[in-house]
């Protein structure tokens, strides 16, 4: 293994970067007008970053959305794409719903019981805001309460102007479907417990579009700046062991590759829900540390 401090051998190595090293900023992105700035969430730390006017925020994962309630918060105008990222309650029935949800084994269901696999490894984090203690987040709300103005997500620039599919209606619904999911699981495990807690009123959708804006000119809208919160994608391009397959993903079993001495550690669904987080990194560290000494020890018996 070649690093800056020389070249390095060892007959374990546990690739532990994670899978967030290249911000996503789309092809299309290239033909925006230049007089409109660019900025990607990884860069984002405050409004005054931004120049005066509005600002598209593209993507509703936890970055685009926190960074569009940070935007209103300071009286900024927000124009925001919305993706297919689901929603989650955040305090439901007396608790935060995280802590529902692990009371209920949410977080300690591995990949292998998990009744779709593939959708839960390419899935987008729910969305909500830990500001104030914790709150949920309605785009709907946004809208009505705060002039948020909401498009479909993004398919294609030309200068100044940006066109959206025609999906924003879907994604609303698909989002609140998510999020009424969450509450009927707590809802079910209340009773079964026989736990006695506070009631929710049901709930109701604030608004929904009648007709999808498709097209918008940023020149006509005061538009001065674009956020990218469209993600990350992973960088394995430093390695070169036969350990991905044709898409570049890495192949393993918890992070033990089929490859002797290789291992990945820190990625979402190694194992469970928390792999990617500090949630599980206790757990899947210990499997990992387990494998490598089991390893070590047959090595030293057979020499």
């Amino acid at each position: 293994m070649e690093t800056s401090a020389g070249i390095w051998r060892c007959d374990h190595v546990v690739i532990a970067t994670g899978g967030y090293d290249s911000p996503i900023v789309p092809p299309c992105a290239a033909a925006l007008d230049p007089a409109v700035t660019q900025l990607h969430s990884r860069d984002y730390r405050r409004p005054e970053q931004l120049p005066e006017g509005g600002t598209l925020v593209v993507g509703t994962g936890q970055s685009g959305v926190q960074i569009m309630d940070d935007l209103v918060r300071v009286g900024r105008e927000v124009h925001l794409a919305v993706g297919p990222a689901p929603r989650s309650p955040r305090k439901y029935r007396g608790r935060d719903a995280t802590d529902w949800l692990y009371d209920m084994g949410h977080y300690a269901m591995t990949i292998d019981r998990h009744p779709d696999p593939a959708a839960a490894v390419s899935k987008t984090n729910h969305y909500m805001s830990g500001r104030d203690g914790g709150r949920e987040i309605d785009l709907r709300r946004f809208h009505v309460e705060n002039g948020v103005q909401l498009y479909g997500s993004l398919a294609d620039i030309e200068g100044t102007r940006i066109r959206f599919l025609p999906d924003l209606g879907r994604n609303l619904d698909d989002a609140d479907r998510s999020y009424l999911g969450i509450r009927t699981q707590i809802d079910a495990w209340i009773a079964r417990q026989g736990i006695d807690a506070p009631a929710e009123p049901p709930f109701e959708p604030l608004w929904h579009p009648e007709r999808e804006t498709q097209e918008i000119d940023c020149a006509a809208l005061g538009i001065t700046s674009v956020v990218w919160s469209i993600g990350f994608r992973p960088d394995y391009g430093w390695i070169d062991v036969p350990v991905f397959d044709d898409r570049g993903r890495p192949l393993y079993t918890r992070g033990v590759c089929p490859v002797p001495g290789m291992y990945f550690i820190g990625l979402g669904w190694l194992n469970t829900w928390g792999s990617g987080r500090f949630l599980g990194i206790d757990e899947d560290s210990n499997h990992l540390a387990g494998v490598i000494e089991a390893r070590h020890a047959a090595a030293r018996a057979e020499a």
